[in-house]
């Protein structure tokens, strides 16, 4: 399992690139000023930060006891980041809107498309930072031969 200093640097990391692509990103698509876009992305970053320490220390918690490894599939790493965002979707929807001053509905569209750009995002970060960052039981689990 990864450790407490390498889950701060991923989500960091994670959090500081996904602004740098969300607050330009959201203002075209939504209209919205840059500042307004910017106090959602950095609150949502905030609360992202906080959700995706818990989520992935819980997530790979249940993974090693399921199965006794944190080796993720292809569509285990689908139905990862999917579950993230929709969690990540209930959270913030009600401060969205109210920041915003709009309706529920509206902010659900709103945080449905910014969540779409995660889920890839999320898959994408992740899969690279497993490359990146691999555990050394990952190292050692592909040399050693299989009995």
């Amino acid at each position: 399992m990864r450790t407490t200093r390498d889950r701060i640097r991923h989500a960091i990391l994670f959090e500081v690139i996904g602004l740098a692509l969300i607050i330009p990103l959201g203002t075209l698509l939504f209209g919205l000023h840059a500042a307004d876009m910017g106090v959602i992305g950095v609150g949502s970053a905030l609360v992202a930060m906080a959700w995706n320490y818990a989520y992935n220390l819980g997530f790979d918690r249940a993974m090693q006891r399921l199965v006794g490894h944190t080796r993720k599939s292809l569509p285990l790493r689908v139905a990862h980041a999917v579950l993230f965002e929709a969690g990540l979707l209930v959270i913030l929807l009600p401060p969205i809107a109210w920041y915003l001053g709009i309706g529920l509905v509206e902010a659900l569209v709103m945080d449905l498309a910014i969540a779409g750009f995660y889920v890839a995002y999320a898959f994408l970060f992740n899969l690279a930072y497993d490359r990146t960052f691999p555990l050394q039981s990952w190292t050692d689990a592909a040399v050693e031969p299989s009995a």
